[in-house]
């Protein structure tokens, strides 16, 4: 009864301390504290809430056990994050993105290809994960590699689609002083097109985030050593260690945050002209 009693009191304290937090002048300090507090919040009623009802941990382990899990076991946990995040996740994207982007450019350079390479995208992209991650892990096999090669797989149309309209965004009177400045295909896309494409290919980019690393930990479900995010969720939960698997989902979460947060400074930096960033500034 008593951790019952304290999760009302965290929600009502915590739902106060938002609605105050709210009527005050924006900053980045009231922005930064009101999502904190709504996650401390939600923490704390799910602490309380399964202490109160005491629900078996094998369902549904509490937000401390979590934390003592993933304190002792940080060696492995940052084992498993460099060998699914880094080398995996990461290799994938950098290799796929890149492939999309200067297909991107090939296809805006000979607008035939358009027409034959978008279908095929679309056809690729439309392949379920769990068709695709075993026939990777047979052709490049159970290391990163392959699940290198489904991220790029994942990755690869999104960025590409994106791209494309990126490059038609210009208008015609746009295009059309560039030729009055007798300006060639490659400065009119250096200097026009490309820069008036970037916030197309960070919304790819920060896409593609999400995708790689959803990518990464799925095909290690179908083949990988004896280590890796995807590896310990399904060998912790034959085993019923429930606090480990969460505590893999938390590096899961932590690394997917860092990552679309890092594209979005990224973005910020190299878009900074646009009417978008201005407005959030």
């Amino acid at each position: 009864m008593i951790w019952l009693m304290t999760g009302i009191v965290c929600w009502f304290g915590g739902w106060r301390a938002n609605v105050v937090l709210s009527r005050l002048p924006r900053t980045r300090g009231t922005s930064l504290a009101i999502p904190v507090i709504f996650g401390a919040t939600l923490i704390m009623i799910w602490e309380c809430v399964v202490r109160g009802f005491e629900i078996n941990p094998v369902l549904l382990p509490a937000p401390s056990v979590i934390a003592l899990t993933f304190a002792t076991s940080i060696p492995t946990l940052w084992q498993d994050f460099v060998q699914t995040a880094i080398k995996g996740a990461l290799s994938g994207y950098v290799l796929g993105c890149g492939a999309a982007f200067l297909t991107a450019l090939v296809i805006d350079r000979y607008p035939f290809l358009q027409r034959g390479l978008l279908p095929v995208g679309n056809f690729v992209a439309a392949l379920p994960i769990i068709g695709m991650a075993p026939i990777m892990v047979m052709w490049f096999g159970f290391d990163w590699q392959s699940k290198a090669a489904v991220v790029v797989v994942m990755v690869f149309f999104p960025m590409l689609v994106n791209t494309v309209e990126g490059l038609q965004a210009t208008n015609h009177m746009q295009r059309d002083l560039m030729q009055t400045y007798a300006a060639s295909y490659g400065q009119t896309l250096w200097r026009l097109r490309l820069p008036a494409a970037m916030p197309f290919v960070f919304n790819g980019l920060k896409i593609s985030t999400t995708l790689a690393l959803i990518g990464a930990i799925v095909a290690e479900f179908f083949g990988s050593p004896i280590k890796g995010m995807g590896f310990r969720i399904s060998t912790e939960v034959g085993r019923l260690a429930l606090d480990m698997v969460w505590a893999e989902i938390v590096v899961a979460a932590l690394a997917g945050s860092l990552f679309y947060g890092g594209v979005a400074l990224l973005e910020k930096v190299v878009t900074f002209w646009h009417p978008s960033q201005r407005q959030t500034r």
